[in-house]
């Protein structure tokens, strides 16, 4: 079976070759988009999407006049009263201190937050009210509502800065997504040329095995390990290149310069591998388990 296997590679080396690499750049194109999209998500759980706005709640020691002491569980409860009277309002939530201080060590590192004299501390985080609008360009309504009321220190409306960030991540995931959809397609298309072009050379030797009784599993067996080893040389050259835009292009780079954005690492690198890892073999072993039914019927 395995001098079966190589002696297959070896008739074909040029179309496994253009299978590879195929599957490697399509592989390449969506996994760049499931970690665009998971980057996506994990600044809108930072700074909130395009459709949200923040509320930040008085504290203590505020610097905002109106705030001479810490919001009050009655405050909080008008206030939400106010966001759900609103029709401009779709959902809301409050984030605690608590909450917020993990989310400013995650992005600040935890160990600036360790020791003696920590950057900040709980007490020092403010609790906010996070509200998603039903219409990313009506919010004066839901703002003026709440502007005014007792225990409201200030509304922050980030969306017109994080929108072009929004914007260019989500551009270059559908991007990459539709790139690699072509590639997809022509990866089957190869795959399926290669299995033709390997049937019709081993003909001879198909209709002696069948004609001695092997069964279509036999006979299919190593175009199915064909398929399975270019799938894998695929998968783990896109590894590679995910790997190599994760290390040089975020931790080196982004992760550096732009120190405000909370970015992906390792779990969203490993997520993302993983489903290529299906997607590969899918790819190749699928139009091979479907069309060797057709071409080996000699």
């Amino acid at each position: 079976m395995f001098t079966e296997l190589a002696q297959g590679l070896r008739r074909n080396v040029s179309m496994h070759i253009a299978v590879v690499l195929t599957l490697f750049v399509s592989l390449t194109l969506v996994g760049l988009g499931l970690l665009l999209n998971q980057q996506a998500d994990k600044a809108a759980d930072q700074w909130g999407s395009q459709l949200q706005i923040t509320v930040w709640l008085c504290k203590d020691d505020d610097d905002n006049p109106r705030c001479t002491s810490e919001v009050t569980d009655a405050q909080k409860e008008a206030i939400a009263e106010a966001v759900e009277e609103n029709p401009e309002a779709e959902s809301h939530y409050f984030e605690t201190k608590e909450e917020a201080f993990e989310k400013i060590k995650e992005l600040l590192g935890p160990e600036r937050f360790e020791g003696p004299n920590p950057a900040a501390t709980v007490d020092d985080m403010p609790q906010s009210v996070w509200i998603t609008l039903k219409d990313p360009n009506e919010f004066e309504g839901v703002t003026s509502a709440v502007q005014g009321l007792p225990g409201v220190s200030s509304i922050r409306d980030a969306r017109e800065v994080l929108q072009p960030i929004y914007g260019s991540i989500t551009a270059l995931k559908y991007g990459a997504w539709g790139t690699a959809a072509f590639l997809v397609l022509a990866a089957l298309l190869l795959v399926a040329n290669t299995i033709r072009l390997a049937a019709l050379a081993r003909r001879r030797e198909i209709g002696i095995m069948r004609l001695v009784g092997a069964s279509t599993l036999y006979i299919a067996l190593p175009f199915l390990l064909e398929a399975i080893v270019t799938a894998v040389v695929g998968v783990a050259l896109a590894a590679g290149a995910l790997g190599a835009f994760m290390y040089f292009g975020i931790h080196e780079r982004a992760a550096t310069g732009l120190t405000f954005m909370p970015w992906i690492g390792l779990p969203e690198y490993t997520s993302t591998l993983a489903a290529i890892a299906v997607l590969g073999p899918v790819l190749t072993l699928l139009p091979t388990l479907l069309l060797t039914r057709k071409y080996l019927k000699v």
